[in-house]
Protein backbone atom coordinates (compact mmCIF):
# COMPACT_ATOMS: atom_id res chain seq x y z
CA UNK A 1 0.00 0.00 0.00
CA UNK A 2 1.45 3.20 -0.84
CA UNK A 3 1.86 5.80 2.52
CA UNK A 4 0.43 9.50 1.65
CA UNK A 5 0.51 12.11 4.33
CA UNK A 6 -2.29 14.21 3.67
CA UNK A 7 -1.05 17.23 5.10
CA UNK A 8 1.86 17.47 2.20
CA UNK A 9 -0.33 17.45 -0.61
CA UNK A 10 -1.96 20.19 -2.64
CA UNK A 11 -5.31 20.12 -4.43
CA UNK A 12 -4.17 17.89 -7.49
CA UNK A 13 -2.24 15.45 -5.26
CA UNK A 14 -5.11 14.84 -3.08
CA UNK A 15 -7.39 13.74 -6.35
CA UNK A 16 -4.32 11.90 -7.00
CA UNK A 17 -4.33 10.50 -3.92
CA UNK A 18 -8.52 9.51 -3.82
CA UNK A 19 -8.08 8.35 -7.77
CA UNK A 20 -9.58 4.88 -8.03
CA UNK A 21 -7.67 2.23 -10.38
CA UNK A 22 -7.01 3.25 -13.94
CA UNK A 23 -7.98 0.21 -15.19
CA UNK A 24 -11.25 0.85 -14.48
CA UNK A 25 -12.05 3.33 -17.09
CA UNK A 26 -9.46 1.58 -19.75
CA UNK A 27 -10.51 2.44 -23.53
CA UNK A 28 -10.10 -1.06 -23.97
CA UNK A 29 -12.59 -2.09 -22.04
CA UNK A 30 -15.45 0.65 -23.12
CA UNK A 31 -14.10 -0.68 -26.85
CA UNK A 32 -14.44 -4.57 -26.04
CA UNK A 33 -18.01 -3.88 -24.44
CA UNK A 34 -19.19 -2.20 -27.75
CA UNK A 35 -18.31 -4.13 -30.00
CA UNK A 36 -20.46 -6.73 -27.69
CA UNK A 37 -23.61 -4.81 -27.39
CA UNK A 38 -23.04 -4.20 -31.31
CA UNK A 39 -23.04 -7.93 -32.07
CA UNK A 40 -25.80 -8.89 -29.80
CA UNK A 41 -27.74 -5.83 -30.65
CA UNK A 42 -27.20 -7.67 -34.88
CA UNK A 43 -27.50 -11.36 -34.46
CA UNK A 44 -29.12 -11.77 -30.73
CA UNK A 45 -28.57 -14.98 -29.13
CA UNK A 46 -25.67 -16.19 -31.89
CA UNK A 47 -24.11 -13.69 -30.64
CA UNK A 48 -24.29 -13.90 -26.96
CA UNK A 49 -23.42 -17.84 -27.37
CA UNK A 50 -20.35 -17.19 -29.58
CA UNK A 51 -18.82 -14.70 -27.00
CA UNK A 52 -19.91 -16.82 -24.20
CA UNK A 53 -18.14 -19.73 -26.09
CA UNK A 54 -14.96 -17.24 -26.41
CA UNK A 55 -14.85 -15.42 -23.18
CA UNK A 56 -16.37 -18.35 -20.76
CA UNK A 57 -15.54 -21.71 -22.77
CA UNK A 58 -19.29 -22.35 -22.41
CA UNK A 59 -22.59 -21.70 -24.09
CA UNK A 60 -25.45 -19.95 -21.82
CA UNK A 61 -27.80 -22.41 -20.00
CA UNK A 62 -31.24 -22.15 -18.13
CA UNK A 63 -30.81 -23.97 -15.14
CA UNK A 64 -34.39 -24.55 -13.66
CA UNK A 65 -34.31 -24.81 -9.71
CA UNK A 66 -36.80 -27.37 -9.39
CA UNK A 67 -37.20 -29.57 -5.96
CA UNK A 68 -34.89 -32.08 -7.07
CA UNK A 69 -32.11 -30.20 -8.12
CA UNK A 70 -32.65 -27.94 -4.41
CA UNK A 71 -32.41 -31.11 -2.46
CA UNK A 72 -29.18 -32.94 -4.44
CA UNK A 73 -27.41 -29.17 -4.22
CA UNK A 74 -28.86 -29.09 0.18
CA UNK A 75 -26.97 -32.73 -0.12
CA UNK A 76 -23.44 -31.79 -1.41
CA UNK A 77 -23.57 -29.15 1.59
CA UNK A 78 -23.04 -29.37 5.05
CA UNK A 79 -25.61 -28.58 7.04
CA UNK A 80 -23.85 -25.90 8.70
CA UNK A 81 -23.86 -24.14 5.16
CA UNK A 82 -27.70 -24.49 4.19
CA UNK A 83 -28.50 -23.37 8.01
CA UNK A 84 -25.48 -20.61 7.58
CA UNK A 85 -27.51 -20.00 3.67
CA UNK A 86 -31.29 -20.00 5.69
CA UNK A 87 -30.17 -17.52 8.02
CA UNK A 88 -28.91 -14.84 5.28
CA UNK A 89 -31.69 -15.64 3.51
CA UNK A 90 -34.41 -14.94 6.82
CA UNK A 91 -31.88 -11.90 7.81
CA UNK A 92 -31.96 -9.72 4.16
CA UNK A 93 -35.99 -10.76 3.93
CA UNK A 94 -36.44 -9.23 7.40
CA UNK A 95 -34.61 -6.12 6.64
CA UNK A 96 -35.95 -5.35 3.23
CA UNK A 97 -39.35 -6.22 4.32
CA UNK A 98 -39.28 -4.09 7.68
CA UNK A 99 -37.99 -1.04 4.77
CA UNK A 100 -40.17 -1.44 2.32
CA UNK A 101 -42.22 1.84 1.28
CA UNK A 102 -45.43 1.87 1.51
CA UNK A 103 -48.41 4.40 0.09
CA UNK A 104 -47.54 8.13 1.93
CA UNK A 105 -51.19 9.62 3.80
CA UNK A 106 -52.85 12.41 1.77
CA UNK A 107 -51.32 15.99 2.49
CA UNK A 108 -53.99 18.64 1.76
CA UNK A 109 -51.94 21.69 0.58
CA UNK A 110 -54.79 23.79 -0.32
CA UNK A 111 -58.32 22.72 1.00
CA UNK A 112 -59.83 20.71 -1.34
CA UNK A 113 -56.60 19.58 -3.24
CA UNK A 114 -54.70 16.66 -2.02
CA UNK A 115 -52.08 13.99 -3.04
CA UNK A 116 -50.24 11.40 -1.62
CA UNK A 117 -47.47 9.01 -2.85
CA UNK A 118 -47.80 5.11 -4.51
CA UNK A 119 -44.68 3.01 -4.78
CA UNK A 120 -45.50 0.28 -7.38
CA UNK A 121 -42.77 -2.55 -8.11
CA UNK A 122 -40.85 -2.23 -11.65
CA UNK A 123 -42.10 -5.29 -14.18
CA UNK A 124 -38.59 -6.82 -14.48
CA UNK A 125 -35.72 -6.34 -13.25
CA UNK A 126 -32.27 -8.08 -14.49
CA UNK A 127 -29.97 -9.53 -11.71
CA UNK A 128 -26.34 -9.47 -12.67
CA UNK A 129 -24.24 -12.03 -9.96
CA UNK A 130 -20.74 -12.41 -10.34
CA UNK A 131 -19.16 -15.78 -9.92
CA UNK A 132 -15.75 -15.80 -12.02
CA UNK A 133 -13.10 -16.61 -9.46
CA UNK A 134 -15.91 -17.22 -6.76
CA UNK A 135 -19.45 -17.64 -6.88
CA UNK A 136 -20.78 -14.63 -5.10
CA UNK A 137 -24.08 -16.62 -4.42
CA UNK A 138 -24.27 -14.15 -1.33
CA UNK A 139 -24.89 -11.12 -4.21
CA UNK A 140 -27.86 -13.55 -5.57
CA UNK A 141 -29.45 -13.31 -1.67
CA UNK A 142 -28.79 -9.59 -2.03
CA UNK A 143 -30.46 -8.62 -4.79
CA UNK A 144 -32.83 -11.34 -5.32
CA UNK A 145 -34.55 -10.93 -2.66
CA UNK A 146 -35.06 -7.01 -2.00
CA UNK A 147 -36.83 -7.82 -5.60
CA UNK A 148 -38.80 -10.45 -4.22
CA UNK A 149 -39.95 -8.19 -1.24
CA UNK A 150 -40.50 -5.48 -3.72
CA UNK A 151 -42.74 -7.72 -5.71
CA UNK A 152 -41.36 -7.53 -9.05
CA UNK A 153 -42.83 -10.05 -11.42
CA UNK A 154 -40.11 -10.80 -13.62
CA UNK A 155 -36.52 -11.93 -12.36
CA UNK A 156 -33.99 -12.74 -14.66
CA UNK A 157 -30.63 -13.87 -12.83
CA UNK A 158 -27.55 -14.56 -14.78
CA UNK A 159 -24.34 -15.95 -13.61
CA UNK A 160 -20.84 -16.71 -14.82
CA UNK A 161 -20.50 -20.41 -15.84
CA UNK A 162 -17.77 -22.23 -13.28
CA UNK A 163 -15.00 -23.70 -14.70
CA UNK A 164 -16.17 -27.41 -15.36
CA UNK A 165 -19.48 -25.72 -16.12
CA UNK A 166 -22.07 -26.71 -13.22
CA UNK A 167 -23.14 -24.09 -11.04
CA UNK A 168 -21.80 -24.27 -6.91
CA UNK A 169 -24.39 -26.26 -4.91
CA UNK A 170 -24.70 -23.20 -2.66
CA UNK A 171 -25.86 -21.09 -5.35
CA UNK A 172 -28.28 -23.37 -6.69
CA UNK A 173 -29.85 -23.19 -2.50
CA UNK A 174 -29.50 -19.27 -2.94
CA UNK A 175 -31.17 -18.91 -6.03
CA UNK A 176 -34.19 -21.82 -3.94
CA UNK A 177 -34.09 -19.78 -0.83
CA UNK A 178 -34.75 -16.36 -3.11
CA UNK A 179 -37.82 -17.84 -5.00
CA UNK A 180 -36.29 -17.93 -8.80
CA UNK A 181 -37.28 -20.86 -10.72
CA UNK A 182 -34.19 -20.64 -12.79
CA UNK A 183 -30.85 -19.40 -12.90
CA UNK A 184 -28.87 -18.57 -16.11
CA UNK A 185 -25.26 -19.65 -16.31
CA UNK A 186 -23.87 -16.91 -18.52
CA UNK A 187 -21.96 -13.88 -17.57
CA UNK A 188 -19.56 -10.97 -18.85
CA UNK A 189 -20.92 -7.90 -20.94
CA UNK A 190 -22.56 -10.76 -22.93
CA UNK A 191 -24.98 -11.46 -19.77
CA UNK A 192 -26.03 -7.60 -19.81
CA UNK A 193 -26.31 -7.19 -23.39
CA UNK A 194 -28.77 -10.13 -23.31
CA UNK A 195 -30.61 -8.23 -20.91
CA UNK A 196 -30.62 -5.48 -22.73
CA UNK A 197 -31.68 -6.90 -26.79
CA UNK A 198 -33.07 -9.74 -25.31
CA UNK A 199 -31.79 -12.80 -26.79
CA UNK A 200 -33.17 -16.22 -28.09
CA UNK A 201 -30.80 -19.07 -26.95
CA UNK A 202 -30.77 -22.97 -27.08
CA UNK A 203 -32.13 -23.62 -23.87
CA UNK A 204 -35.25 -20.42 -24.05
CA UNK A 205 -35.82 -16.82 -24.40
CA UNK A 206 -34.48 -14.17 -22.09
CA UNK A 207 -36.42 -11.15 -22.83
CA UNK A 208 -35.48 -7.38 -22.39
CA UNK A 209 -35.70 -6.36 -18.87
CA UNK A 210 -36.82 -3.04 -17.51
CA UNK A 211 -33.77 -2.24 -15.27
CA UNK A 212 -30.26 -3.77 -14.30
CA UNK A 213 -28.87 -4.83 -11.45
CA UNK A 214 -25.87 -6.09 -9.82
CA UNK A 215 -22.38 -5.63 -8.95
CA UNK A 216 -19.23 -7.00 -11.56
CA UNK A 217 -15.81 -6.08 -12.87
CA UNK A 218 -14.71 -3.60 -14.66
CA UNK A 219 -16.77 -5.09 -18.38
CA UNK A 220 -19.79 -5.95 -16.38
CA UNK A 221 -20.05 -1.95 -14.74
CA UNK A 222 -19.16 -0.80 -18.05
CA UNK A 223 -21.78 -2.58 -19.83
CA UNK A 224 -24.40 -1.56 -17.78
CA UNK A 225 -22.90 2.28 -18.06
CA UNK A 226 -23.59 1.48 -22.06
CA UNK A 227 -26.66 -0.07 -21.56
CA UNK A 228 -28.46 2.56 -19.93
CA UNK A 229 -27.47 5.29 -21.93
CA UNK A 230 -29.20 3.54 -25.34
CA UNK A 231 -32.27 5.25 -25.71
CA UNK A 232 -35.54 3.15 -24.29
CA UNK A 233 -32.85 1.08 -23.24
CA UNK A 234 -32.66 -0.14 -19.28
CA UNK A 235 -32.23 2.13 -16.25
CA UNK A 236 -29.38 0.67 -14.03
CA UNK A 237 -29.21 0.84 -10.62
CA UNK A 238 -25.70 2.28 -9.89
CA UNK A 239 -21.61 2.34 -10.39
CA UNK A 240 -21.58 -1.12 -8.68
CA UNK A 241 -17.82 -2.01 -10.13
CA UNK A 242 -14.60 -3.75 -8.15
CA UNK A 243 -15.27 -3.63 -4.37
CA UNK A 244 -13.71 -0.63 -2.40
CA UNK A 245 -13.01 0.04 1.73
CA UNK A 246 -12.14 3.00 3.34
CA UNK A 247 -10.73 2.27 7.41
CA UNK A 248 -11.20 5.35 9.67
CA UNK A 249 -8.74 4.03 12.64
CA UNK A 250 -7.43 5.76 15.48
CA UNK A 251 -4.61 5.26 17.72
CA UNK A 252 -6.30 2.71 19.66
CA UNK A 253 -7.60 0.33 16.71
CA UNK A 254 -6.33 -3.33 16.41
CA UNK A 255 -4.31 -3.62 13.99
CA UNK A 256 -5.18 -6.83 12.99
CA UNK A 257 -8.13 -6.50 12.69
CA UNK A 258 -7.92 -3.68 10.60
CA UNK A 259 -5.64 -5.57 8.29
CA UNK A 260 -8.02 -8.49 8.35
CA UNK A 261 -10.68 -6.03 6.96
CA UNK A 262 -8.52 -4.58 4.44
CA UNK A 263 -7.72 -8.06 3.14
CA UNK A 264 -11.11 -9.25 3.23
CA UNK A 265 -11.69 -6.65 0.05
CA UNK A 266 -8.63 -7.03 -1.41
CA UNK A 267 -9.07 -10.67 -2.27
CA UNK A 268 -11.72 -9.80 -4.46
CA UNK A 269 -10.73 -8.50 -7.31
CA UNK A 270 -7.09 -7.06 -8.45
CA UNK A 271 -8.92 -3.95 -8.96
CA UNK A 272 -10.29 -3.82 -6.03
CA UNK A 273 -9.29 -0.41 -4.09
CA UNK A 274 -8.59 -0.28 0.21
CA UNK A 275 -7.38 2.94 1.71
CA UNK A 276 -6.49 3.24 5.36
CA UNK A 277 -7.06 6.62 6.65
CA UNK A 278 -5.74 7.72 10.43
CA UNK A 279 -3.77 9.91 12.86
CA UNK A 280 -1.55 7.87 14.19
CA UNK A 281 1.52 6.44 12.33
CA UNK A 282 1.87 3.60 14.59
CA UNK A 283 -1.19 2.23 13.56
CA UNK A 284 -0.61 2.55 9.79
CA UNK A 285 2.86 0.52 10.65
CA UNK A 286 1.41 -1.90 12.79
CA UNK A 287 -1.38 -2.40 10.33
CA UNK A 288 0.76 -2.90 6.98
CA UNK A 289 2.82 -5.42 9.34
CA UNK A 290 -0.22 -7.06 10.06
CA UNK A 291 -1.37 -7.05 6.34
CA UNK A 292 1.90 -8.71 5.36
CA UNK A 293 1.56 -11.43 7.98
CA UNK A 294 -1.83 -12.29 6.75
CA UNK A 295 -1.04 -12.46 3.64
CA UNK A 296 1.21 -15.30 3.61
CA UNK A 297 -1.50 -17.95 4.23
CA UNK A 298 -4.26 -16.65 2.13
CA UNK A 299 -5.57 -18.70 -1.16
CA UNK A 300 -5.84 -15.32 -3.17
CA UNK A 301 -2.80 -13.82 -1.35
CA UNK A 302 -2.19 -12.85 -5.59
CA UNK A 303 -5.01 -11.30 -6.04
CA UNK A 304 -5.10 -8.97 -2.88
CA UNK A 305 -1.40 -8.44 -3.24
CA UNK A 306 -2.29 -6.51 -6.72
CA UNK A 307 -5.38 -4.91 -5.28
CA UNK A 308 -3.14 -3.39 -2.38
CA UNK A 309 -0.61 -2.17 -4.88
CA UNK A 310 -3.81 0.37 -5.60
CA UNK A 311 -4.23 0.80 -1.83
CA UNK A 312 -3.49 3.90 0.27
CA UNK A 313 -2.66 4.31 3.75
CA UNK A 314 -3.26 8.24 4.41
CA UNK A 315 -1.94 9.85 7.45
CA UNK A 316 -4.17 13.01 8.44
CA UNK A 317 -3.84 15.64 11.23
CA UNK A 318 -7.21 14.36 13.23
CA UNK A 319 -10.12 12.07 13.21
CA UNK A 320 -12.19 14.88 11.63
CA UNK A 321 -10.11 15.39 8.78
CA UNK A 322 -10.34 11.36 8.39
CA UNK A 323 -14.17 12.01 8.15
CA UNK A 324 -13.16 14.63 5.50
CA UNK A 325 -10.61 12.50 3.26
CA UNK A 326 -13.53 9.18 3.36
CA UNK A 327 -16.39 11.86 2.19
CA UNK A 328 -14.10 13.57 -0.45
CA UNK A 329 -13.41 9.67 -1.90
CA UNK A 330 -17.21 8.37 -0.77
CA UNK A 331 -16.14 4.89 -0.90
CA UNK A 332 -18.37 1.89 -0.97
CA UNK A 333 -17.65 0.43 2.29
CA UNK A 334 -16.97 2.45 5.52
CA UNK A 335 -15.95 0.90 8.56
CA UNK A 336 -14.93 3.29 11.49
CA UNK A 337 -12.87 1.52 14.07
CA UNK A 338 -12.33 4.69 16.26
CA UNK A 339 -12.93 4.78 20.50
CA UNK A 340 -16.39 7.00 19.97
CA UNK A 341 -17.08 5.31 16.30
CA UNK A 342 -20.83 5.97 16.58
CA UNK A 343 -20.22 9.49 16.96
CA UNK A 344 -18.44 10.04 13.80
CA UNK A 345 -21.70 9.14 11.96
CA UNK A 346 -22.78 12.58 11.73
CA UNK A 347 -20.04 13.20 10.17
CA UNK A 348 -20.27 11.04 7.10
CA UNK A 349 -21.71 12.16 4.03
CA UNK A 350 -20.71 9.77 1.71
CA UNK A 351 -20.24 6.16 1.56
CA UNK A 352 -22.48 2.97 0.39
CA UNK A 353 -22.42 1.25 3.85
CA UNK A 354 -21.07 2.12 7.33
CA UNK A 355 -19.44 -0.30 10.07
CA UNK A 356 -19.57 1.15 13.19
CA UNK A 357 -16.81 0.12 15.71
CA UNK A 358 -14.57 -2.94 15.54
CA UNK A 359 -16.90 -5.37 16.44
CA UNK A 360 -19.08 -4.63 12.80
CA UNK A 361 -17.00 -6.48 10.44
CA UNK A 362 -17.90 -5.61 6.93
CA UNK A 363 -17.72 -9.22 6.53
CA UNK A 364 -20.81 -9.11 8.34
CA UNK A 365 -22.32 -7.03 5.92
CA UNK A 366 -21.30 -8.63 3.01
CA UNK A 367 -23.07 -11.76 4.21
CA UNK A 368 -26.05 -12.52 6.97
CA UNK A 369 -26.84 -8.70 8.86
CA UNK A 370 -29.58 -7.55 6.68
CA UNK A 371 -28.58 -4.88 4.45
CA UNK A 372 -28.05 -5.45 0.96
CA UNK A 373 -24.44 -5.46 0.34
CA UNK A 374 -24.57 -4.22 -3.52
CA UNK A 375 -23.66 -0.66 -2.99
CA UNK A 376 -21.99 2.20 -5.37
CA UNK A 377 -18.63 2.49 -6.43
CA UNK A 378 -16.46 4.99 -8.05
CA UNK A 379 -17.94 7.66 -6.11
CA UNK A 380 -21.44 6.89 -6.61
CA UNK A 381 -21.61 7.40 -2.93
CA UNK A 382 -22.17 10.56 -3.04
CA UNK A 383 -25.53 10.69 -4.86
CA UNK A 384 -26.63 7.30 -4.42
CA UNK A 385 -27.60 4.90 -1.98
CA UNK A 386 -27.14 1.09 -1.75
CA UNK A 387 -29.69 -1.80 -2.95
CA UNK A 388 -32.97 -0.98 -1.31
CA UNK A 389 -36.65 -2.39 -1.78
CA UNK A 390 -37.22 0.86 -3.29
CA UNK A 391 -34.54 -0.05 -5.96
CA UNK A 392 -36.84 -1.83 -7.48
CA UNK A 393 -39.93 -0.11 -7.52
CA UNK A 394 -41.26 3.35 -8.54
CA UNK A 395 -42.94 6.19 -6.55
CA UNK A 396 -45.81 8.31 -8.64
CA UNK A 397 -47.81 11.10 -6.86
CA UNK A 398 -51.80 10.34 -6.67
CA UNK A 399 -53.64 14.20 -6.65
CA UNK A 400 -57.29 14.59 -6.01
CA UNK A 401 -59.37 18.15 -6.49
CA UNK A 402 -62.44 18.69 -5.06
CA UNK A 403 -64.79 21.79 -6.69
CA UNK A 404 -63.96 24.11 -4.50
CA UNK A 405 -60.04 23.14 -3.95
CA UNK A 406 -59.71 24.20 -8.07
CA UNK A 407 -62.09 27.00 -7.49
CA UNK A 408 -59.07 28.06 -4.91
CA UNK A 409 -55.82 26.88 -6.55
CA UNK A 410 -56.88 27.07 -10.80
CA UNK A 411 -55.95 31.27 -10.75
CA UNK A 412 -53.14 30.52 -9.01
CA UNK A 413 -52.11 27.89 -11.71
CA UNK A 414 -53.57 29.98 -14.27
CA UNK A 415 -51.34 33.37 -13.38
CA UNK A 416 -48.49 31.28 -13.23
CA UNK A 417 -48.88 29.48 -16.70
CA UNK A 418 -49.24 32.75 -18.48
CA UNK A 419 -46.26 33.91 -16.72
CA UNK A 420 -44.17 30.96 -18.25
CA UNK A 421 -45.95 31.72 -21.92
CA UNK A 422 -47.73 28.64 -21.52
CA UNK A 423 -51.63 29.77 -22.52
CA UNK A 424 -53.37 26.55 -22.91
CA UNK A 425 -51.96 25.37 -19.49
CA UNK A 426 -53.18 28.68 -18.02
CA UNK A 427 -57.13 27.78 -20.28
CA UNK A 428 -57.41 24.26 -18.59
CA UNK A 429 -57.03 25.79 -15.62
CA UNK A 430 -59.28 28.79 -16.08
CA UNK A 431 -62.33 26.12 -17.08
CA UNK A 432 -62.09 24.76 -13.86
CA UNK A 433 -61.85 27.65 -11.71
CA UNK A 434 -65.31 28.18 -11.79
CA UNK A 435 -66.29 24.36 -12.41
Amino acid sequence: MRRIDWSTLDADGRREALARPQQRTDAAVSDGVRAIFDDVRARGGAAVTEWSLKLDGAAPRRLAITPELERQARADLPPSATRALRVAAENVRIFHQATRPGDTAFVETTPGVRSRLAWRPIRSSGLYVPGGTAPLFSSLLMLAIPAEVAGVARRVAVTPPSKDGEPHPAMIVAAAEAGLDALWLIGGAQAIAALTFGAVLDDGEIEPVDKLFGPGNAWVAEAKKQAGALPGGPSTDMPAGPSELLVIADRDADPELVAADLLSQAEHDADAQVLLVSESRGLIDATLEAVEEQLESLPRADIARASLAEGRAIRVRSVAEACEVSNLYAPEHLSLQTGEAEKLVGSITAAGAVFVGQHAAETLGDYAAGPSHVLPTDGGARTLGGITTASFMTSMSIQTVTAEGAAALAPVAARLARMEGLEAHARAADLRAGS
